[in-house]
């Protein structure tokens, strides 16, 4: 399993995150493309806490089929289109990932490829 750290000489971390993660080598490394809130079904929720909830879902589908669990995952990059509520995204993050920290990057952008879509989450996972 990955190891989580927040060395003393860095403040606090500010969020649900920590500063680093290391992956010993020779450790499996999954890269999980960017999850939109799709469904199965191909349909699409309109608000972004609906959104966030379904990709993290995604997230955790992906990890699953490949033996994995949200403890797997070292590095997640949120990308919210600017307006969107960051603690309803939070929500659905503490939601699918319970405590677990791993080190992350959350930005506000103008737009993703559709206008239909509000949230989109990549993730790094990893296993001994």
């Amino acid at each position: 399993m990955p190891d989580f750290d927040n060395p003393s000489s860095v403040h606090a971390p500010a969020g649900l995150y920590s500063h680093a993660a290391t992956v010993k080598a020779g450790a499996e490394m999954l890269f999980i493309s960017g999850q939109i809130g799709m469904r199965p079904d191909g349909s699409t929720p309109s608000g972004a806490a609906e959104q966030a909830d379904q990709v993290f879902a995604n997230i955790i589908a992906i990890l699953d089929a490949h033996g994995m669990g949200a403890r797997n995952i070292v590095k997640l990059t949120t990308f919210m289109v600017a307006g969107v509520d960051g603690d309803a995204v939070r929500a659905a993050r503490r939601k699918h990932l319970g405590d677990h920290r791993p080190a992350s990057t959350a930005v506000y952008i103008p737009a993703l490829v559709s206008p239909d879509y509000l949230v989109e989450v990549e993730a790094v996972a990893a296993r001994d």
